[in-house]
């Protein structure tokens, strides 16, 4: 019997990749905001802060790496079936917002959008999606709670990504298989695409012209999509709520800017030695453009 040897990964291993780091002082985003602006159908990315995450983003060169499915509140659900499906896999308040989403460990799962906010988290909406259609992903996902997580389908992904591999990328790779209904399981990004192309919506399609003239799309394998293929994708509208908004003109003028320090990323924020910061806010006073125009006088004329 052929078996793959990653079905067999311990479960502390998996505990060890998916143990999340704690989070940052500061949130990047405005919570409240991305919670009363989210539609249904709307791709939620996640900046996580676990190790696997780590992993993701180093080789697909962004910061995302998780993407869930917003699917609103219980009640926004109308098919009773559906509903009764959620509450299947989901026992909390009923009155929280959801999403579904690809767990390392857990599988398809359905949680509440609470457990992201104190990540970084970027909406990308459908910008032509019909509300029928919207419905029918929605209904899809929901259908797939339960599903298995393909943890060979990460690790062939990652080694495909990967810019140095001393094994051919497509030797022994599940990616470029057919898939085997059977045999059915999903990482996040895959759940979604497959939610989206059942009523042929475009992420990121192959464009060819025909000898006639005309064009053609060409789905693109589902298995390659990765979180990022949402924030890059033209037929996605990309929603952003900082923390701190520039809603209003000239707003960043009112950023409190410390720059008596500076930060080097993960590797911390260093105080900055006092004439170099004595530099800095001479060169930023010495670059000032004046409010008002300096008056003209009778001699200029």
């Amino acid at each position: 019997m052929n078996v793959w040897p990653f079905n067999k990964i311990s479960s502390t291993l998996v505990k060890w990749l998916i143990k999340d780091e704690a989070p940052a002082e500061m949130p990047v985003c405005d919570f409240a905001r991305i919670q009363q602006e989210l539609k249904p159908c709307d791709v939620i990315l996640i900046e996580g802060r676990s190790r696997v995450s780590e992993i993701i983003k180093l080789t697909t060169k962004s910061n995302w790496s998780h993407a869930a499915l917003y699917i609103g509140k219980l009640h926004d659900i109308k098919e009773e079936a559906l509903r009764h499906k959620i509450l299947n896999y989901y026992t909390d308040d009923i009155n929280e917002q959801l999403v579904i989403e690809g767990i390392l460990g857990k599988g398809t799962v359905v949680s509440p959008l609470t457990n992201y906010k104190l990540d970084h988290i970027r909406i990308c909406r459908p910008s032509a999606l019909t509300i029928e259609d919207g419905k029918k992903i929605i209904a899809y996902a929901i259908n797939e709670l339960g599903t298995p997580y393909d943890i060979r389908h990460i690790f062939d992904l990652l080694r495909l990504l990967f810019p140095f591999t001393f094994i051919p990328r497509h030797l022994f790779s599940s990616i470029f298989k057919p898939t085997q209904v059977t045999n059915k399981k999903l990482i996040c990004s895959y759940l979604l695409v497959e939610a989206f192309a059942s009523v042929k919506y475009p992420l990121i399609p192959k464009i060819r012209k025909r000898p006639d003239g005309t064009i053609e799309f060409i789905p693109r394998n589902p298995r390659l999509f990765t979180p990022k293929d949402f924030d890059y994708s033209p037929y996605f509208d990309i929603i952003k709520y900082p923390l701190f908004g520039l809603q209003n003109i000239a707003a960043y003028k009112y950023i409190p800017w410390n720059y008596s320090a500076i930060s080097n990323d993960n590797d911390g924020i260093i105080t900055l030695p006092k004439e170099l910061i004595d530099k800095i806010e001479h060169d930023i006073e010495s670059k000032k453009v004046p409010d008002k125009k300096p008056p003209i006088h009778d001699d200029d004329l």
